[in-house]
């Protein structure tokens, strides 16, 4: 696990960072002998680990050139370590690559998300409460207790926030009595698990592919247990991305093996998602043009606070 702090602290020791690599030999993979990949804290560090590191292993022996799986404490560390070059890929929420996008002048773009099962790309933010809370609609929260995810979290905090002004919510700390990060979207379900939260919001892909199932098929929660009383319209897909000071031929072969992974490697491709989604599907900083939309809306609330 790392954080920010982390991040910081590391860069003295940086070798073979992408922004002060220099020509070892022939071929990219001559001065980049470790690529990092990492990952938004989704779920916690065990989940992540088991179910990356069958595609980590795959990654390294088709790019070959060691990949490590480097799992963060929060959003910002993984912006902040790419900004540092010390990570190389990073698999992003759509508001946190604009975030990194932005704070790194460009440096940070997006190659691929996924396809779910039905075929469509993106994902929705859906708010959860308890099976026996009687609230039908988020409006019924008034004096509530709420979870939101992450400040760089778009299904847990930029779309929720977004929807809530638009429905009259406009100071959310005012609203509810209580608004809390959980700090990932697991801690979040938990929350309203245990009664800490009211509710939750959190991302969806399906009523069979959500972090809540993913949960449950880890005997963590039980699906029936909640019930979902808002779910916002289409988000765009959550994006890898790499720092664009890798040489294009090493950009090149990352995406090459992001698309033929269903196929190369169908076990490892097949574990990220619990075998719910059908494959990748190359995008651009273009993709994610609504998104930037949403990050200056959610900056300027955030200003009007301060």
């Amino acid at each position: 696990m790392f954080d920010r702090r982390t991040v910081l602290a590391g860069l003295a020791g940086l070798g073979l960072s992408p922004l002060g690599a220099r020509a070892q030999g022939q071929g990219w993979q001559s001065r980049y002998p470790e690529l990092v990949l990492a990952v938004i804290p989704a779920e916690n560090a065990s989940g992540v680990t088991e179910r990356y590191a069958p595609f980590v292993d795959y990654l390294a022996r088709t790019l070959g050139t060691k990949v490590t799986l480097r799992i963060a404490n929060d959003y910002a560390a993984v912006i902040e370590g790419q900004r540092a070059g010390q990570i190389h890929l990073a698999y992003y929420g759509p508001a946190s690559y604009v975030r990194a996008r932005t704070v790194t002048n460009g440096v940070v773009e997006p190659f691929v998300t996924t396809i779910n099962s039905d075929g469509s790309i993106g994902y929705y933010s859906v708010l959860y409460v308890r099976a026996d809370n009687p609230a039908t609609r988020l409006e019924d929260l008034r004096g509530k207790n709420l979870c939101l995810v992450d400040p760089n979290s778009t299904s847990g905090n930029n779309v929720p926030r977004f929807a809530m002004n638009k429905l009259g919510i406009a100071n959310p700390d005012q609203f509810f009595s209580r608004v809390v990060y959980a700090g990932s979207h697991e801690n979040a379900v938990s929350a309203v698990q245990q009664g800490t939260c009211d509710a939750a919001f959190n991302w969806w892909n399906s009523e069979t592919d959500s972090n809540l199932t993913r949960m449950a098929n880890k005997n963590m929660v039980r699906a029936d247990d909640f019930k979902i009383i808002f779910k916002s319209d289409l988000i765009a897909g959550s994006p890898y991305a790499y720092i664009n000071t890798l040489p294009e031929e090493a950009r090149a072969a990352i995406l090459k093996a992001f698309m033929d992974a269903p196929t190369a490697d169908k076990a490892a491709f097949d574990r990220l998602s619990d075998g719910k989604d059908r494959g990748f599907h190359a995008v651009t900083h273009r993709d994610y043009e609504t998104i930037v939309e949403l990050q200056r809306f959610v900056d300027q609330m955030r200003r009007a606070r301060s």
